[in-house]
């Protein structure tokens, strides 16, 4: 809806080796999976704090980390307690009133064009889930006002089911699709965005 800000949250852990990407370490080691993570985060902040179009900040775990030097510049937030789905809907509610779309920190393809739509779709239909290809999602953002209880009970996080979990809690026919954009979780995924960046 017009007049309401849009926020950008980026849910990111401290890049500190062995505390990221443990899923990727197991296939490319804690080293690589950690430089990995540092340098998607930085170059994801970097790309979207030079949007006017929204404000970016990074949504930071654990909370004592919110003034790591390991961490980008730019706005942040702590993550706060509980599970993925808790931490999430404390940032929905961390702006009640505005369109907050919240990503992961590991899409390294995920573009300022791909956000900008992602918004739009929100704007126009109330909400917006961007799949990543594995079951999962990339992105999902909520209009000011739509808050529903609840959102994130039940997900079954980090399982093929977390995408049509989450749609099963949101208002039928309010729900737009983003982009499909891929994650890097595993050792082909990895060995793409080594090639990508050359």
């Amino acid at each position: 809806m017009p007049g309401r800000a849009r926020r950008l949250v980026i849910m990111a852990k401290e890049p500190r080796m062995g505390r990221v990407k443990s899923r990727l370490g197991r296939f490319v080691g804690a080293v690589a999976a950690t430089r990995f993570q540092r340098v998607a985060l930085e170059r994801l902040v970097r790309r979207m704090s030079a949007d006017a179009r929204w404000q970016t900040i990074v949504a930071v775990a654990p909370d004592t980390a919110v003034t790591s030097m390991l961490l980008p510049d730019g706005d942040r937030m702590p993550q706060g307690d509980g599970t993925l789905g808790d931490r999430m809907a404390r940032a929905f509610g961390a702006f009640p009133y505005d369109t907050v779309l919240i990503v992961g920190a590991d899409i390294p393809g995920m573009m300022p064009r791909h956000v900008a739509r992602a918004f739009s779709l929100a704007e126009r239909h109330g909400a917006v889930l961007g799949p990543s290809g594995d079951g999962g999602y990339w992105c999902i953002g909520l209009v000011g006002g739509l808050r529903p209880p609840e959102l994130f009970k039940g997900v079954r996080w980090s399982t093929e089911h977390a995408l049509e979990d989450t749609l099963a809690r949101l208002p039928s026919g309010r729900v737009a699709r983003a982009d499909e954009l891929t994650d890097v979780d595993d050792e082909d995924a990895y060995a793409d965005w080594r090639r990508a960046k050359g």
